[in-house]
């Protein structure tokens, strides 16, 4: 019998697995998106009806006039031949049938799951919730689309940006946690207060470096410094000394020196952390696990220089964005698998 339950939770969680493997890959879909300027070509939102895509080309045409009368066509693209609109657009439209994908990926095991009882009644209703967070992450997508639909703004705007790739990353979270419930044994769990709390506070900071990221990808601040170790020749940019209260978030120099030292602190904490970790009595899995976190900082932070040093470059800059947003949804996956790991003494 408890044979039986276990590959009923097996089945659960690979399913939430492949759920956390498709939202990475939803993710950099929006990254190759927003490095592509694609996100403004499709100019309505149609959840359903907007899965097929122009067929013919009077349905081309109409797609491209609609393009044609938003600003960033106006001022930036007025040169586009529709060949041009149509490379941005199928980029536009990957990321939303993706997302689409996903919606059925998660409602067609859900239905079977329930009618094969495969499901216990305490997960119902997180799964609930995980279905609405995702209702609720395409509809924060389409606000951020909106918000560059005018003759005003030549991209979306950064806060909004923000606010839909943290939320990405909240579902993606949450779908791991979900699944971890089922993979994790208990003995592998780790007891320590210190270590815990330390961990608790590295992820409100690696979330503030995130949402950083986010406003960097936005304002595109990789471009107005593309020098390293300073910036521009200036360790810190004298836009900093402006006493307005939106220079940290809005002026792309000031963002762009927040998201550098960031990186430099997150990398010394995760050592110091590292080093604390290595002082607990840790399963065999934890042992792994705490590796993990050092590793990938330290790609991180070296995509990061690269990142900046080819920022006019646009191929190398496609690459390395992608991947740097990558590495840092992984830290963000390892980081919530070492929450889960370790819990506070009893």
């Amino acid at each position: 019998m408890q044979a039986v339950a276990s590959k009923k939770s097996n089945a659960v969680a690979i399913w939430l697995l492949i759920g956390v493997g498709m939202i990475v890959v939803q993710v950099l879909l929006g990254g190759i998106t927003r490095l592509t300027g694609s996100g403004l070509s499709i100019t309505e939102w149609k959840p359903i009806l907007g899965a097929i895509p122009p067929l013919n080309e009077a349905d081309w045409q109409k797609a491209f006039e609609q393009y044609k009368q938003i600003g960033q066509y106006k001022q930036l693209n007025f040169e586009f031949t529709l060949s041009d609109f149509k490379f941005i657009y199928f980029w536009e439209w990957f990321h939303r049938e993706w997302a689409r994908l996903i919606a059925i990926v998660f409602l067609l095991p859900f239905v079977y799951f329930i009618i094969s009882k495969k499901f216990k009644k305490e997960m119902i209703k997180p799964l609930m919730i995980l279905f609405l967070l995702g209702i609720l992450q395409g509809l924060i997508g389409w606000i951020m689309v909106k918000s560059g639909l005018n003759d005003e703004r030549l991209y979306v705007d950064h806060i909004r940006l923000a606010i839909h790739f943290i939320s990405a990353l909240g579902l993606l979270c949450y779908t791991l946690w979900f699944a971890l419930q089922l993979l994790i044994d208990q003995s592998q769990i780790v007891y320590s207060t210190r270590l815990k709390n330390f961990s608790v506070w590295m992820l409100v900071l690696i979330v503030i470096q995130l949402i950083f990221g986010a406003f960097m990808a936005g304002l595109k601040a990789a471009n107005f410094a593309t020098t390293w170790p300073t910036i521009n020749g200036e360790w810190i940019p004298s836009s900093l000394s402006n006493d307005s209260a939106s220079t940290i978030t809005h002026d792309p120099l000031a963002v762009h020196f927040i998201h550098r030292t960031l990186a430099y602190i997150i990398t010394v904490l995760i050592l110091v952390w590292f080093q604390q970790a290595k002082k607990i009595s840790p399963s065999p899995f934890f042992n792994r696990l705490k590796w993990v976190p050092l590793f990938i900082v330290i790609a991180q932070v070296i995509l990061g220089i690269f990142t900046v040093l080819f920022a006019n470059s646009k191929t190398a800059l496609l690459w390395l964005g992608a991947s740097h947003q990558f590495t840092a949804m992984l830290l963000v996956l390892v980081w919530t698998t070492v929450l889960y790991t370790i819990r506070t003494v009893k």
